[in-house]
């Protein structure tokens, strides 16, 4: 089992304690208030802003000083900008209003810029994954490691679909078309955090998605790095956190996956 620092036992206690309302929640979901934040397909809920209040309330406790980064709350915390915990308290949120238990709790911290320790909780699954720098990738007290498939025929490959609201659709379907006939699969759960921890298990063998947030990305950064994967931008540069891409996989497939992105964006 991981040794956890005490930033990591916070971020542990948080994504568990949010993870259990939003359970309870997810057992009454005709009683939940919800509305639009962008538009029809951009939901929040009472269980969105109720688990990022119960996150940022522990996470306060522990560090009163780190910077908050929230999907709901915004920017806020102390005044140690260097130090910032990044949380969407659920991710997956369409998922969870649908019924679907493919949803979860992200949880990041983040030290000048840099994920340096991480936690995604699936609660409907019973899946707690944690990583922290140089201690490994962890599910359940196990350590886990990514897969080591290495051609693209074999693998496969889960990334974000745009929705009603979001730019790349062109650019998407260009993917499928470059892709869809090479590999084993392509999967979309509806939730970055499942799809990126489940790399990092070695359930798939990557992920991407061009119009994402920090708060979708940040845990599975390092746990697929910590589970002896690669993370990058789509473009296969440096990973900028508030970029707003990514593509983490096993390493074995990620030049030729990338290979394939940017053929379809340029394209």
């Amino acid at each position: 089992m991981i040794d956890p620092s005490e930033d990591l036992k916070a971020m542990i206690e948080a994504a568990k304690t949010a993870g259990a309302g939003l359970e309870r929640h997810f057992a009454e979901l005709a009683r939940l208030t919800v509305r639009s934040k962008t538009g029809p397909a951009d939901m929040v809920s009472i269980a969105d802003e109720e688990a990022e209040a119960t996150a940022r309330g522990i996470l306060a406790r522990a560090r009163p000083s780190y910077a908050f980064l929230g999907e709901e709350g915004g920017l806020g915390g102390g005044d140690d900008q260097s130090r910032q915990w990044i949380v969407d308290p659920l991710d997956g949120t369409t998922n969870f209003l649908f019924g679907s238990p493919l949803w979860g709790v992200n949880i990041a911290l983040a030290r000048e810029g840099k994920v340096v320790a991480g936690v995604t909780y699936i609660p409907t699954l019973n899946e707690l994954y944690v990583a922290e720098t140089g201690k490994g990738c962890w599910l359940n007290g196990k350590q886990v490691r990514v897969s080591n498939r290495t051609a693209l025929i074999e693998s496969v490959l889960a990334c974000g679909i745009p929705f009603a609201g979001k730019p790349d659709h062109p650019v998407f379907a260009r993917e499928m078309a470059l892709l869809s006939a090479d590999v084993a699969g392509i999967r979309r759960t509806g939730a970055c955090a499942v799809d990126m921890a489940w790399v990092a298990a070695g359930r798939w063998d990557a992920y991407w998605e061009r119009c994402l947030n920090a708060w979708d990305m940040g845990p599975g950064i390092i746990l697929v790095e910590e589970a002896g994967g690669r993370a990058s931008g789509v473009d296969g540069g440096p990973l900028d956190l508030h970029a707003g891409h990514v593509c983490v996989s096993n390493g074995g497939v990620h030049d030729a996956l990338i290979e394939r992105l940017n053929t379809a964006l340029k394209e």
